[in-house]
């Protein structure tokens, strides 16, 4: 309750602020600043200063038989650089009590940090150190391979990871952002990444060409741009965001697939298609509400019947996803006992063919729409919420005027524009289901 009432006074302290100006992309700060675009809203939280960006240089820019290489390039980024190993930089970091991450996903590197506002020059200096001149310690290397190896051991042993992965690889094709290799073709990939693969794919890829900061809190946009300025002048290079790529093509695999796991507690099922289309398509938000009355929490069409009804499921739902830069998925995926597999996937089915055939409700369309429009505002209530939906609001190729424009968007669908994209974008009868576990033949 706490933890609840605290974000509740902040989105209070929020909606305060945001009413004093026009609009929350009226506050915002945005320059070109050594080649960064460099976005930042101060607001009136004390003393603290989140930051978030990215640039391209994801999984999807792996050269052939090298897939791991993007990521080794960001796992290497806070191991140390050419002016000083990782251990200083950790103790600098901590010294001011400071954070700073990297990761890499299939079509960024991302960074994430938080400071004091007194501490973002010594921040911002380390970021650049990071970004431009990591070590590349072929020392690091082998521990990342012996990590990362270590990792899909595990996930090649897990029944949801393994689902997910078949479900990748059969709608979408090789070389495409949403394909994810199997597991063993990952490992297989570490072995042949060398230091110099991994100082060519930063050089290529790695430079202020669509790079993007952003940070809220306790700030003066001048005394950013200016440290910003004075860390990465001469930082040059880097790719711009790659064209959207088409719809995946028709996949020629079985709609049925399983994967075999041996004594498995549970089955994992992951069950849908690929939508064909990016999040700033006109379909897009319409197929989201109709998915979030299918599937979305307690309060889905799913688990009120498979689960609390039926009892064949401690968890189920359906979601719409990984359509930032190119065509995205819809799936619904769950965990069944083997022995209530059958019977689980029979009731799943049973609640998509009514939810595509007859459509959803103007009461179920309103509660959703309402719920969205609220998580979206209790989420900007915090700095790094914030910063979260800045980021992808320009990720997704929007105007920052998107921020305010989203509510509006959501609360003018209608149940026709919801029912209509349910059998426009989706089909049941071509959707794949992957189940992954001990399944009996």
């Amino acid at each position: 309750m706490k933890s609840l009432f605290t974000l509740l006074l902040a989105l209070g302290f929020l909606t305060a602020h945001l009413n004093a100006q026009s609009s929350m992309a009226a506050q915002i700060v945005r320059a070109n600043i050594a080649g960064i675009d460099v976005i930042a809203f101060p607001t009136g939280v004390k003393d603290v200063v989140t930051f978030k960006g990215s640039l391209p240089a994801g999984d999807r820019f792996a050269p052939d038989g090298k897939s791991m290489l993007p990521t080794l390039v960001g796992d290497m980024l806070d191991k140390g650089t050419v002016h000083r190993d990782k251990f200083a930089i950790a103790e600098a970091l901590d010294g001011v009590g400071a954070q700073l991450s990297f990761g890499v996903g299939a079509n960024t590197l991302g960074f994430n940090g938080k400071c004091l506002r007194r501490d973002l020059p010594l921040v911002i200096s380390i970021l650049a150190e990071q970004l431009r001149e990591p070590a590349f310690s072929e020392e690091e290397l082998e521990k990342a391979k012996t990590q990362l190896t270590g990792l899909f051991l595990q996930q090649m042993d897990d029944t949801g990871a393994r689902a997910n992965q078949a479900f990748s690889a059969a709608i979408y094709p090789p070389g495409h952002p949403n394909y994810q290799a199997p597991f063993d073709e990952l490992i297989a990939s570490l072995k042949t990444i060398t230091v110099d693969d991994l100082k060519s794919f930063h050089t290529t890829y790695y430079g202020p060409a669509a790079c993007t900061l952003v940070a809220i809190g306790d700030l003066d946009p001048a005394v950013l741009q200016a440290e910003v300025d004075s860390a990465f002048a001469g930082w040059t290079g880097g790719q711009a965001t790659p064209d959207t790529l088409p719809a995946a093509p028709s996949s020629d695999q079985p709609r049925k697939q399983t994967v075999q796991l041996a004594d498995k507690a549970n089955v994992s099922i992951v069950w849908g298609q690929s939508t064909g289309l990016q999040y700033r398509d006109p379909d897009a938000l319409a197929l989201r509400v109709a998915t979030a009355v299918l599937g979305r929490g307690f309060t889905g069409r799913l688990m009120a019947n498979v689960r609390d009804k039926e009892g064949l499921t401690y968890g189920i739902y359906s979601t719409v996803g990984h359509d930032t830069y190119s065509d995205g998925d819809w799936l619904i995926g769950g965990n069944f006992a083997p022995d209530l597999l059958d019977q689980g996937i029979a009731s799943t089915k049973r609640q998509l063919d009514l939810w595509y055939q007859d459509g959803v409700t103007a009461e179920e369309v309103a509660n959703v729409k309402s719920d969205l429009i609220g998580y979206y505002k209790v989420g900007l209530a915090t700095t790094t919420g914030m910063a979260n939906a800045i980021l992808q609001t320009v990720q997704r190729g929007y105007d920052l005027d998107w921020l305010d424009e989203y509510p509006e968007a959501i609360a003018a669908l209608t149940p026709a524009d919801v029912n209509a994209v349910i059998k426009k974008r989706l089909d049941p009868d071509s959707m794949v289901l992957i189940q992954a576990g001990t399944v009996a033949e």
